[in-house]
């Protein structure tokens, strides 16, 4: 039992890379959740099981760094990794053949995106404030104050909305995985976590290739539906 609760420790280290100590939690945390994203950018189903996992660690990880924002978020994603796991494989339609279809890559509407962009408005102020005070409301689980409250509650809450997006497969996603990638490597890098602000660099140019390839994936979708009348058959998973 004492092994199993120092392999959580964040002082647990599993490698020194440079002088810099690789926790297990970093490490780990880190190898899943970059697989997720490249997953992800392929359009591939086995994001969401992968991403669970990387889950997992960074949930110890960010507990244990205060990032109270990012371990709230990380509860979030273990929700709507089953969540879109189960829309990627049953969320699709079925065609005249009686066949069941992908779910299509599409666009969120304008008035959506406008909805998002209030709501993420909106959330940060109030998970913001929540957050610099959640060592004083709860500090026998919080006893330490939350470093860079409201940064890290607005890539949260743009976290929250983009995974949301991809659940339904919306182009926008990446626009918003850009956004928090590019201050996710300026965080990280501040509070010492040196591999997970690497891993959010390579995320930045996964998310670009994400945001290509579902662009590209888009058009011959559309290409493909506007031959047939009809959309593609889901693949096996």
């Amino acid at each position: 039992m004492d092994a199993f609760i120092q392999f959580w420790s964040v002082d647990n280290t599993l490698f020194t890379l440079f002088g810099y100590p690789m926790s297990y939690l970093e490490f780990f945390g880190t190898i899943f959740n970059l697989a997720c994203v490249w997953l992800i950018a392929r359009h591939n189903i086995w994001n969401w099981p992968i991403g669970i996992i990387g889950v997992i660690f960074f949930s110890a990880l960010f507990y244990q760094i205060r990032l109270y924002s990012d371990l709230i978020e990380q509860v979030y994603y273990l929700l709507t990794g089953f969540y879109g796991w189960w829309i990627w494989l049953y969320g699709g339609q079925k065609n005249a053949k009686n066949e069941k279809t992908e779910l299509p890559i599409t666009h969120s509407s304008l008035a959506h995106n406008l909805i998002y962009g209030g709501a993420i408005i909106i959330g940060t102020a109030l998970l913001g404030w929540f957050m610099a005070r959640i060592d004083i409301l709860f500090p026998n689980v919080f006893p330490e104050a939350a470093s860079f409250p409201y940064l890290d509650a607005f890539t949260t809450v743009v976290s929250f909305a983009a995974t949301i997006l991809i659940i339904y497969k919306k182009i926008e996603c990446w626009h918003l995985w850009i956004l928090v990638d590019v201050i996710g490597v300026g965080l990280y890098f501040a509070k010492g976590v040196i591999f997970v602000s690497l891993l959010y660099f390579i995320f930045l140019i996964i998310a670009t290739k994400g945001l290509i390839t579902w662009l590209r994936l888009y058009n011959n979708q559309k290409s493909y539906d506007h031959r047939t009348g009809d959309r593609q058959i889901l693949p096996a998973a």
